[in-house]
């Protein structure tokens, strides 16, 4: 069962609507049915509201079989291309252990080329962490713009707009996601 096929599923389990979720996620009806009918693959942060909204982790959209316990990913798995899935705002990504249920965190391998990233901006609950693995890219916080270069990090409050944009032909980074903020006492 692919992603938009878990949504739909999980959504008619709980007896809910489209307009239900997608007033929820605060998009429309129909982007909500192209996502529900593979029509569209959206971002990360989409997913991340459509599951708040679901009342469900990312990870119950991504895995058909949830496990515990320790997970395992050999670097042949995420190098493996049927394994990634290509967003429909330009950039590809590979979701480590998205068989683990109740994730403290989701940690990405994001994949992204010169060119091919649409302009757009993210906000989404939670905390996000990004460290630079290859390539130079922009991304903006808020109204603040970075350059990061491999070995840069950045971690902010997801709920500020932030947008990416490749700078060399090609981006590779790790994006450690949590959908929770940090209490502070």
């Amino acid at each position: 069962m692919d992603i938009g096929s878990r949504i739909k599923y999980i959504r008619k389990q709980q007896n809910r609507t489209q307009d239900e979720i997608a007033l929820a996620c605060g998009f429309t009806n129909s982007l909500l049915s192209k996502i529900e009918n593979g029509k569209t693959m959206p971002p990360v942060a989409t997913l991340m509201k459509i599951a708040e909204a679901l009342g469900i982790k990312v990870s119950d959209l991504l895995e058909e079989n949830p496990r515990q316990g320790t997970i395992f990913n050999p670097a042949d798995q995420s190098r493996d291309a049927a394994r990634w899935i290509r967003t429909d705002k330009g950039y590809s990504f590979y979701a480590f252990a998205s068989e683990r249920r109740d994730k403290a965190f989701q940690p990405y391998l994001i994949f992204a080329r010169k060119g091919e990233v649409k302009a757009h901006s993210f906000s989404h609950s939670g905390e996000e962490f990004i460290y630079m693995l290859s390539g130079i890219m922009k991304y903006k916080v808020g109204k603040v713009e970075y350059t990061l270069h491999p070995g840069d990090s950045i971690y902010f409050n997801s709920l500020e707009d932030h947008n990416l944009v490749p700078q060399s032909d090609t981006v590779e980074y790790l994006a450690f996601f949590t959908d929770k903020m940090a209490s502070h006492s």
